[in-house]
């Protein structure tokens, strides 16, 4: 069965249900619509237009990054001094180029949730739903795409290289609302985007003679059926089609265009160019980007692991924050630097960490996100919040507001089960402007 969002609300759908089955005329069944419509116009207006979301898999130390603890014993803070940031706050001394870019973002120190294995961390993380083995839920990037859908001919949703995890998405919603992947990594040299570009010896009007071809078999099957794979497999190669077709389209994902300076600037490695490939996609009208990059999951030797790994992140995420904001883009675009949950206050017998959901660090930056924030509060071994706790759900919701969607609304999954979008989760007006 075709998956699609509720165009009414429950109540709305039940109201007109109701003026039918009560015979209501034309006048009243309208009056009815119109309070619909009012309530409607009462969703939240989008500040954001665009998502960057930069996951860590395996779990970010809160200790070792952006929520240090200097005064906790050797155990509990680890080998690793801290930087002040430009804010008057501390990071890990691995961050030094984001402590001098802290005043463009916000640092929530106080995001929690119960899960401690990578995938129900992830899943987690990705949906803003604990996992359920009875339905899987849509990634925020298939969100996204089911309800505010292309722009300039560009998919959505892209996923740098790759779809990171069975979590990033289209759940329980057609899979036309589904990923768009690179399939290839922008930092290598030989880049170059999958199926973007026609087959070797086929020119544009023999491309044009296939797809002429492809629309009389696919027609009839398409005609009579209302099979979610169908449908989705015709969404597919429309916007397939349509990047073969537009020449500006394609340009979007050409980094090479981008100045050697400005390459540089982000890192000739891979958080460089996936963030630098982000920019340029969100830039040219893809609404949601999400890359991975790292491997975070430290339980042995966690100094040295940090050392190797940060600096690329560190440098690529303040150009990235700098440069979006140097041209006009960050007040439309929300930068998320998120991971599957936290380390352990102490570190274990080979000198790293465990996994730790009860307390972990996030940034964000952009589309309406206070700037120079830094938001709640761990205790003193960063073994818990101390203060003004946020789940997964109200970091959640709180972005889909900045975007202009109705957290609360219902989409509809299998079975005709109305599931909203995000349950229980609380916007946090102090994390906004």
């Amino acid at each position: 069965m075709p998956c699609h969002g509720n165009r009414l609300s429950r109540r709305g759908f039940l109201t007109s249900g109701c003026a039918a089955g009560l015979g209501l005329g034309l006048a009243e069944l309208l009056s009815l619509q119109a309070a619909q419509a009012n309530e409607s116009a009462s969703a939240p207006v989008a500040q954001a237009q665009n998502v960057i979301q930069i996951f860590l898999p395996g779990g970010m130390a809160q200790q070792e990054s952006l929520d240090p603890k200097p005064y906790a014993p050797l155990e509990y803070r680890g080998d690793l001094g801290t930087v002040k940031t430009n804010t008057g706050e501390v990071f890990c001394n691995t961050m030094p180029k984001l402590a001098k870019v802290a005043d463009k973002f916000t640092v929530i120190r106080s995001m929690t949730h119960t899960e401690a294995a990578h995938e129900r961390g992830t899943h987690t993380m990705f949906t803003g739903y604990a996992p359920s083995p009875a339905l899987v839920y849509p990634s925020m990037g298939s969100v996204v795409n089911h309800e505010l859908g292309t722009r300039n001919n560009l998919p959505a949703y892209v996923c740098i290289p790759n779809e990171p995890n069975e979590f990033a998405g289209r759940g329980y919603l057609s899979s036309a609302f589904g990923p768009f992947s690179l399939g290839s990594d922008p930092a290598r040299g030989d880049f170059q985007v999958r199926d973007l570009h026609s087959p070797a010896g086929v020119d544009e009007e023999r491309a044009a003679h296939r797809r002429k071809v492809l629309e009389a078999v696919n027609f009839a099957p398409s005609a009579n059926t209302a099979d979610d794979g169908v449908q989705a497999m015709n969404t597919f190669y429309e916007r397939a089609f349509s990047l073969l077709d537009s020449a500006a389209a394609r340009e979007a994902f050409n980094i090479g265009a981008e100045p050697k300076e400005l390459r540089d600037r982000y890192g000739r490695n891979e958080a460089g160019q996936r963030m630098l490939m982000a920019k340029r996609l969100v830039k040219a009208g893809v609404r949601l980007v999400t890359l991975t990059y790292g491997a975070w999951d430290m339980h042995l030797n966690l100094t040295p692991a940090i050392r190797r790994q940060m600096p690329p992140l560190d440098k690529a995420l303040a150009a990235l924050i700098a440069d979006l904001d140097a041209e006009g883009l960050l007040d439309s675009t929300v930068v998320l630097l998120s991971t599957e949950f936290g380390r352990t206050p102490k570190r274990n017998n080979t000198r790293g960490r465990d996994h730790w959901p009860k307390v972990f660090s996030v940034a964000v930056a952009g589309g309406g996100f206070q700037r120079g924030l830094t938001y709640g509060a761990s205790n003193a071994t960063a073994a818990e919040v101390d203060d003004n706790p946020v789940s997964p759900a109200d970091l959640m919701a709180t972005i889909y507001q900045q975007l202009g969607i109705d957290h609360g609304k219902e989409l509809i999954a299998p079975g005709n089960r109305p599931i909203e979008i995000v349950k229980g989760g609380r916007i946090i007006p102090e994390l906004l402007t």
